[in-house]
């Protein structure tokens, strides 16, 4: 496996199945994550602890799943466009709202990705104000 698709999409299939073994060993021990700071779960994790930090503060939130519509792969960056689906863990609601993941992939391990989202949406699903930051 050396395509960065076939690395991402292993992540993916990771996730869904919550192998977190897994994830770590497709994650580079210098990985960085970015996510919106207007989101609870949102700013900028480096390394493996960080992710570690990142994923418990966002399922903290969320209980959540993946669908997607398509991926567009540009050298060694792939994006992956669809949606985030599932239920808000502290008032239960439910919510479809769209993403888009930018991920870079380095020989055979992720180095950065980048969570994009509807975060007006999700924001009026969390029910926080826009204009309050988390």
């Amino acid at each position: 496996m050396s395509f960065p698709l076939d690395i991402v999409r292993s992540a993916y299939d990771a996730f869904a199945k919550r192998d977190v073994a897994r994830i770590f060993a497709l994650f580079s021990p210098d990985i960085v994550i970015v996510q919106s700071e207007e989101l609870p779960w949102g700013g900028v994790y480096r390394g493996h602890d960080g992710a570690r930090h990142f994923f418990a503060k966002l399922t903290a939130h969320l209980n959540s799943t993946l669908e997607f519509e398509r991926f567009i792969t540009s050298g060694d960056h792939v994006t992956a466009i669809g949606w985030t689906c599932g239920n808000v863990i502290r008032s239960g609601a439910h919510y479809r709202v769209p993403i888009a993941h930018v991920w870079k992939v380095s020989g055979e391990v992720v180095t950065e990705v980048r969570f994009f989202i509807d975060n007006p949406t999700m924001l009026a699903v969390l029910d926080i104000p826009q204009s309050q930051n988390a």
